[in-house]
């Protein structure tokens, strides 16, 4: 096992650049401000050309994951010598869902003697501990209080878990999740299938279930849509592909040895699972998919959607800072992966609603103006180009998760990706002056009747319940 991940300036904790990333800086930006000043036509065009040959780089990425096969179901652990599994589930200020954790966890169908779970909590955190201490748990199932310290974050509670867990292998799981029972079998088949033993993680799909009736539909809705695209495409392709990829926070399966080798969760990192993906490759490390899913409630209103979203972007802006630093060492193909998933994905939420801004003012222009609608064809082809290798990724991901992704939905995909821009300028700032603070969503007891219509419709939902 390769021991660069801790010869390498992994942590999010350091905030400022190097020596290359500092000079690569200046000289982008003498580049572009000596070109504006004594060439500006020339520079414009050339930024123009470069934004379409990037923007159609990412949509050719797409079509290359929703070309390659979907991996195989995989088989089920069976047997008394299972490996011994630990199951982590880092708690804050969620006393109102732990009933509702306990009863979903105590449905895994793993030997309990196989296994043990730790609900780790904050000792500030009176309210969650003494709901944690009620709560119905099973023998394996025991509380951790993680000592006062900071950063105040999830992968700094989920450490003190890794400290105390026993298991071979680990998963981490959220307050509101729903995994299915069988998911930790289907995990441990894969990985004694690896006889390489270079097999570090697995994700399972994460799936939005939401009630049909919601005050919330768009968001709702473009929610689920948009983990489908990743969860049931992107992910699933990168893996037979053989590339590294920003895991998901929750229902992520480890190897412990490897998560030790690595220094666990980067405690200063809010999206330390993003993080973490490249870190195991790095260090040799391969990741793959289950398909087993985890069933999750969507955050809610605009109230819960842009902190949680903001989280995200920031810390893809501390992980994709963090991976630039010594770019070399993930090589070319992680290096593209890191560009492909983590890079795009900013660059994208940066533009999206400039881009969408720019074609209706071009379109209300010409209309107060009595005009034709006029632009580039060549700007609106690769628009559209990529805007149908979205919505395409979007509807295979839909159709793998049961979900349904009607004309309506794609119609409005533009106005969720504008509300990026949104979350993207709010990372930005609060990269510089609370880069560490995680902005935590608040989760209520799920009302849904999973025998109930669903987001995935009622046939489909009585499928799931039966």
């Amino acid at each position: 096992m390769n021991t660069l991940a801790h010869r390498f300036e992994e942590w999010a904790s350091r905030r400022s650049l190097t020596g290359l990333q500092a000079g690569v800086l200046l000289a982008t930006l003498v580049a572009a401000g000596a070109g504006i000043r004594l060439a500006p036509e020339a520079t414009g065009a050339i930024l123009i050309r470069s934004a379409h040959l990037a923007f159609v780089l990412v949509a050719l990425w797409r079509v290359l994951l929703i070309v390659v096969p979907r991996p195989a179901p995989g088989t089920l652990a069976r047997g008394p010598d299972l490996p011994r599994y630990t199951i982590l589930v880092a708690l804050l200020d969620e006393a109102s869902v732990i009933d509702q954790l306990v009863e979903r966890l105590s449905r895994i169908d793993y030997p309990p003697d196989r296994l043990e779970a730790f609900l780790v909590l904050e000792a500030h955190d009176q309210e969650t501990i003494d709901a944690a201490w009620h709560a119905d748990r099973p023998a394996w199932m025991s509380i951790l209080i993680a000592p006062p310290g900071h950063p105040r974050t999830k992968p700094r509670a989920l450490n003190v878990g890794l400290a105390a867990a026993t298991g071979a292998l680990v998963t981490v799981y959220d307050a509101e999740d729903d995994p299915d029972p069988l998911q930790l079998r289907e995990a441990a088949a894969r990985f004694a299938a690896d006889a390489s033993g270079t097999l570090s993680a697995l994700q399972a799909p994460l799936r939005i279930r939401t009630a049909t009736r919601t005050r919330t539909p768009f968001l709702d809705r473009q929610f689920a849509i948009e983990y489908a695209s990743l969860f049931e495409v992107t992910l699933p392709a990168m893996a037979w592909l053989g590339l590294p990829f920003p895991m998901g926070g929750t229902s992520n399966h480890f190897r412990a040895s490897w998560l030790r080798a690595v220094g666990g969760w980067d405690a200063h990192n809010v999206t330390e699972d993003a993080d973490l993906g490249f870190r195991l490759w790095r260090a040799g490390g391969t990741l793959g998919v289950i398909q087993r899913p985890t069933h999750e409630p969507p955050p809610g209103g605009l109230g819960a959607w842009l902190p949680q979203r903001t989280r995200w972007l920031k810390g893809y802006m501390q992980t994709c800072g963090v991976h630039t630093r010594s770019l070399h060492t993930l090589g070319w193909r992680g290096a593209l992966a890191l560009l492909m998933t983590v890079g795009a994905s900013l660059a994208a939420a940066a533009v999206h609603a400039i881009s969408v801004a720019w074609v209706a003012a071009l379109v209300l222009v010409a209309v107060a103006a009595g005009l034709e609608p006029r632009a580039s064809l060549v700007s609106l082809g690769v628009l559209g180009f990529g805007t149908v290798a979205a919505w395409s990724s979007a509807w295979l991901g839909t159709r793998r998760a049961g979900l349904p992704c009607t004309l309506a939905d794609i119609a409005r995909t533009p106005l969720y990706w504008s509300m990026l821009t949104l979350a993207f300028a709010h990372g930005f700032a609060r990269l510089f002056y609370e880069p560490f603070a995680w902005n935590k969503t608040r989760h209520v007891p799920d009302a849904i009747d999973l025998t109930a219509e669903t987001v995935a419709g009622p046939a489909t939902a009585g499928r799931r319940a039966a």
